[in-house]
């Protein structure tokens, strides 16, 4: 058991105390549910669930992007929920997609979902309709590098209005939503050149929290002028940016998911021979089946009477997709 605790520790990195804390609140807000399976026993399947990325499920928004290991675990969660909306070919709503973000944590804010929506359409509305795959990863690139893209805004605002762009102070969420939308701003941006410098020196503050210099260098190499949220939109389709992050598999191979694809089925041929069965209701009975096996609250509420095991719906995936 100390053995799988320990391995599981190093898979978070630098962040081994914010687990060991919040593994600790868990364990004292529900001891009486943990304490009898052992303490060292919860411990190990606490950071298991961490290893394969499932403990971020239902948790608040607060804890999901405190760590950057936590927010590309939500992303993959995400994309494993709902990749059969991509696959029907559905078009969705801001509100569409925030709603389901809620089923995975309820707290989830609208605005981290209108930020990914702008990056798609261009439009400080974002009031149109988005395809699956165009909304998951500008949502993987808003959400896992937000206060990077937040500070690029700030300085990209003050090159459109002629002033010397002071990168050196971080944004907070009041200053930027304080800014005026993109419609304000001039039809051809800024100038690429000098964005790619305050970006540089930006990438200096923030360290490793940032997307590939090289990729941003070079995407902003391709023009003259640029606008902030076309800037936004190249760096969401770059597939090195996407491997960085790990949590999607590539464009090509988004909807392809032959162990999840099995796991449905299964799902499917049990509730059509269910009694009293509708197609509504088992549509949201498998959601919350698929969610179920996922949980990583529920794995350790019931561990006595499931296996400690991921599914398919928790599993790592092959090579392809990281």
């Amino acid at each position: 058991m100390f053995v799988c605790l320990f391995v599981c520790l190093f898979v978070a990195d630098s962040n081994v105390l914010f687990y060991l804390s919040d593994a600790v609140t868990q364990l004292l807000e529900h001891r009486e549910e943990y304490t009898q399976f052992g303490v060292i026993r919860y411990f190990a399947e606490y950071f298991s669930s961490v290893k394969n990325s499932n403990h971020v499920l239902f948790r608040e928004f607060s804890y999901i992007r405190a760590t950057p290991h936590n927010r590309a675990s939500f992303i993959r969660v995400f994309w494993r929920c709902y990749r059969q909306i991509g696959k029907s070919g559905d078009l969705l709503s801001v509100l569409e997609y925030r709603s389901l973000l809620q089923l995975l944590c309820p707290d989830f804010p609208v605005e981290a979902v209108q930020g990914a929506a702008r990056i798609v359409l261009m439009d400080a509305a974002a009031d149109g309709l988005l395809s699956f795959s165009d909304f998951l990863y500008a949502f993987q690139l808003q959400f896992y590098y937000q206060e990077f893209l937040d500070a690029v805004l700030l300085v990209y605002q003050d090159l459109l209005a002629g002033k010397s762009p002071n990168t050196v102070i971080v944004p907070t969420s009041t200053s930027v939503e304080q800014l005026p939308p993109e419609e304000e701003e001039e039809e051809n941006g800024v100038e690429a050149a000098m964005l790619a410098q305050c970006v540089e020196a930006l990438c200096e503050r923030f360290k490793h929290s940032h997307p590939s210099s090289s990729c941003m260098k070079e995407i902003l190499q391709q023009s003259d002028r640029v606008s902030y949220y076309g800037f936004l939109k190249s760096l969401a389709k770059d597939e090195s940016i996407n491997q960085n992050i790990g949590a999607l598999p590539s464009q090509a191979e988004l909807l392809i998911d032959p162990e999840m694809d099995q796991e449905l089925d299964k799902l499917i041929a049990q509730i059509s021979v269910s009694p009293g069965s509708n197609s509504s209701g088992s549509a949201v009975g498998a959601l919350k089946e698929v969610q179920r096996k996922a949980s990583p609250r529920r794995s350790l509420h019931h561990r006595r009477r499931m296996e400690v095991e991921s599914d398919g719906s928790t599993e790592e995936t092959d090579s392809s997709e990281n």
